[in-house]
């Protein structure tokens, strides 16, 4: 009998720190990130590599939203961005939205730099300056073929 007491607390303890995980996670936001005290705008990009749809807003580097949705526009083939962005934070009109990583094998996330327009975004408005993700592999190669580059006209020379 109190092997069946045992079983049932530490199932009941695991239970328990499950949810507690799961609120945790969720941090109070529904699962596409926008909430209910937010309001979207939207970016177009040459390139979204490395983000997806709840991938974070930052501006000076706190989180301030999620992105929402990611589409591609047929007509001018850049990918378009709708992010949202709490409600206390006025995005002046003249700000940019850049790809950013954290680091050299870091995730991506959506930085918003602000401009110094008096005017703020309403909400739905698109920003205008945006920068696309930079994408490692290609800086890379660009590095690795300069690097040839200046080697074979050295040897040419000689």
């Amino acid at each position: 009998m109190a092997e069946n007491i045992t079983e049932v607390l530490a199932g009941a303890g695991v239970v328990a720190v499950a949810l507690g995980f799961m609120v945790y996670a969720g941090d109070g936001r529904t699962f596409g990130g926008k909430t209910a005290d937010s309001y979207d705008l939207v970016a177009s990009f040459r390139s979204v590599e490395g983000i997806s749809v709840g991938t974070d807003v930052r501006l000076a580097g706190v989180k301030i939203g999620a992105v929402t949705n990611l589409a591609l526009n047929p007509a001018t083939f850049f990918a378009d961005a709708t992010f949202s962005v709490r409600n206390d934070i006025a995005v002046p009109d003249d700000s940019t939205a850049i790809i950013a990583s954290e680091g050299l094998l870091g995730g991506a996330f959506l930085e918003i730099q602000p401009g110094g327009s008096p005017m703020n975004l309403e909400p739905g408005a698109e920003i205008e300056n945006t920068q696309g993700a930079v994408s490692v592999l290609e800086l890379m190669m660009k590095f690795v073929g300069g690097a040839s580059g200046g080697d074979e006209s050295g040897t040419a020379a000689q």
